[in-house]
């Protein structure tokens, strides 16, 4: 199994990029996620990436870091998700959004991928809520800076303020942002008792 590639990145495309490895070119295909973070054509990446063999071909996919490869593999455990509508998945919503909307059920979010349905949406939900946990998705949980403690001292990712980002960042994404653009800026903002998806939104546009 081929775990990672490093090497330098010789080619972009749509949905695939090509990296040299010990002199031979390796077509990975990626995700639009991945698309948005490549360094320049010439430097140097390191792409984790899952090894597919099936009877019609070998096919790489590669992830910018292990979390989204896991991520990548979860949603190929999903009945009826193949490689092809997993990265399309990854590709309408990063990693860390697609890690929210699973724990938060946002069926309609998961839908927003071409060729994904609400039923299939919902599909990825009820297999994989027990597959991630609130600690998984660590970026998300920052939104809310340091994830409103209920009474008891637990973490309450439902609370009214965690609910604020999270609107402020679907928000950003319905104004054109990406989902990755809109989470780091929301990831920005000094969130404080009290405020609103409004707030925070105003907020947020400070940093985009």
């Amino acid at each position: 199994m081929i775990s990672f590639v490093r090497g330098p990145l010789i080619q972009i495309e749509e949905d695939s990029i090509v990296v040299e490895a010990g002199g031979i070119g390796l077509e990975i295909r990626v995700p639009l996620s991945v698309l948005e973070q490549l360094p320049p054509v010439g430097e140097e990446v390191n792409v984790h990436t899952y090894f597919q063999v099936r009877e019609d071909g070998m096919s790489l996919y590669g992830f910018l870091n292990r979390q989204d490869k896991t991520m990548f593999r979860q949603l190929l455990s999903v009945n009826g998700i193949g490689p092809k509508g997993a990265l399309g998945i990854l590709s309408a919503l990063d990693p860390d959004a697609l890690r929210a909307a699973v724990v938060f059920g946002d069926a309609k979010a998961i839908s927003r991928a071409p060729g994904i349905g609400m039923k299939t949406a919902q599909r990825v939900i009820l297999d994989l809520k027990d597959k991630i946990t609130m600690e998984q998705p660590a970026e998300i949980m920052e939104i809310s800076g340091d994830s409103r403690k209920g009474k008891n001292g637990n973490q309450n990712p439902e609370s009214q303020l965690f609910g604020a980002a999270r609107e402020a960042v679907l928000a950003l994404t319905a104004l054109g942002y990406s989902n990755m653009e809109a989470s780091k800026a929301v990831k920005k903002v000094e969130l404080t008792e009290g405020m609103t998806t409004e707030a925070v939104l105003k907020e947020s546009l400070k940093y985009l």
